[in-house]
């Protein structure tokens, strides 16, 4: 599945959510509602629901017009602005947490997921699948700020890198694949 193309027509995301785009650059915020009022998503509400493919046109004139480093940054802001489960307490529960989170967020249809399919505390690595419309550099924000906030106290790094060995949504696949170090 591509980039920015919804599972289904009548998926819906909460406007929480979408307002993390203005909330993750505050030196764009101005110019974030501008794209998103461009697409009609004009006074957001928090509670609200809209339409997810509304959202991901707007995301995807973002991307074009600010490229994956702006991507990243709204990635890295969701866990702060979205709605996320209390009492995560490690890193493997945060990033397990992160497909609890998607769908609290989304309603209406099948969405696709985030799964944690690998954790090693020995090894210090964990694999995740994102299998969703939204874009490659955005779902690796996510994770970062999910394995930076949760890391063991040991942990001096955090690394999170699309794994360039699978097929990924950048180029047509079904999903993206993230390898977790730290």
């Amino acid at each position: 599945m591509a980039q920015y193309v919804s599972f289904a027509p009548n998926i819906q995301v909460n406007g929480q959510t979408i307002l993390s785009i203005v909330n993750a650059v505050a030196a764009y915020k101005d110019t974030m509602q501008e794209f998103l009022a461009k697409h009609g998503l004009k006074d957001i509400a928090l509670e609200g629901w809209y339409s997810q493919q509304t959202w991901l046109d707007a995301f995807r004139d973002i991307g074009e017009q600010f490229g994956p480093n702006t991507l990243f940054a709204i990635g890295k802001a969701i866990p702060e602005n979205a709605i996320f489960p209390p009492n995560i307490i490690d890193l493997q529960g945060a990033l397990a947490v992160i497909d609890v989170a998607y769908h609290m967020n989304h309603t209406e249809g099948e969405i696709g997921y985030y799964k944690l399919l690998e954790f090693n505390q020995g090894l210090r690595m964990a694999i995740m699948e994102c299998k969703n419309p939204y874009p490659s550099d955005f779902d690796r924000g996510i994770i970062t700020t999910m394995a930076r906030k949760f890391k063991p106290d040991d942990a001096i790094v955090v690394k999170v890198e699309l794994d360039a060995n699978k097929p990924s949504r950048l180029n047509g696949a079904e999903s993206c694949h993230y390898i977790v170090t730290w």
